[in-house]
């Protein structure tokens, strides 16, 4: 295993590129990080080999309880190279509560692993992966009409109380988000924010929530469409993830121009009790 340096993720974010879209999510962090640097969101960047990788695993630095909520991501080129670095080496502390963000497709390898390493495994959640690749095709929106702000810290608990994840240990995570990724949210008249949409640290758009009595207004479609925008303008990838179940989102980012991508669905799977 190799951890790679500040040069490293320069050339990995070119080399990632190559590998779309199984490698965006990973690629989508390595922009992140080589935009922001540590202090938005440390983590550190492992490879099984350099600069030929197979493996590509991005670790949170875990300093108190609520970074166990950060996601550990991987890209692999096969199946058999991220067995055998989960399997083989120590790059993970097993005996941690684990969320582990991979490609469906390595469901199966992931329950042999965790048999072998004697750690009980559960599938969070499943999602669609969604794509926009021209923004410049999504609807124009009148924004002179509507107060926009980004969230700040004062609007962690509710951001934090809406989201179905939600729960104390995720305040930690949601802060993060808010301090050092791009955000978006409408106000009402008195300043408070009524719809919003975050960036997570794979520059994925997600957490989109809009409270009951303003919905239908078209504040969703309005925040989708800025922060698309704003990130394609800034050299970010722009994507989300959508759950299975979720139809209703499927279908407002779809209807903005976000395209699936039928071979790959993202997955997130636990690893021990928190």
């Amino acid at each position: 295993m190799r951890q790679l340096t500040t040069e490293d993720l320069k050339i990995l974010e070119v080399d990632l590129k190559n590998h779309f879209p199984q490698s965006l999510q990973v690629y989508g962090c390595i922009v992140q990080l080589n935009r922001t640097g540590q202090r938005a969101d440390p983590v550190s960047v492992f490879v099984d080999l350099w600069p030929d990788y197979r493996v590509v695993l991005i670790k949170p630095e875990i300093r108190e309880t609520g970074d166990l909520f950060k996601d550990l991501t991987v890209f692999s080129k096969n199946d058999v190279y991220l067995r055998d670095l989960l399997a083989q080496t120590d790059v993970i502390d097993w005996k941690m509560y684990i969320c582990l963000a991979a490609e469906l497709h390595h469901e199966k390898m992931l329950e042999f692993v965790a048999i072998n390493r004697d750690v009980p495994m559960k599938k969070e959640a499943v999602c669609f992966k969604l794509v926009l690749r021209e923004p410049s095709k999504c609807s124009q929106i009148d924004s002179l009409s509507l107060k926009l702000s980004s969230l700040n810290e004062s609007h962690l608990a509710l951001v934090n109380s809406t989201w179905k994840f939600g729960c104390e240990h995720s305040k930690v995570m949601i802060k993060n988000m808010i301090l050092n990724f791009p955000s978006c949210c409408v106000l009402d008249e008195d300043d408070r924010p009524v719809s919003w949409i975050l960036t997570y640290p794979s520059c994925a758009l997600g957490m989109l929530y809009t409270v009951p009595e303003h919905r239908g207004k078209g504040y969703a479609k309005a925040l989708v469409t800025i922060m698309s925008k704003r990130l394609h303008s800034q050299g970010y990838p722009v994507f989300c993830f959508i759950e299975e179940k979720n139809q209703l989102s499927y279908r407002l980012f779809t209807s903005l121009g976000f395209t699936e991508e039928p071979d790959y669905k993202a997955s997130w799977f636990v690893f021990n009790d928190f």
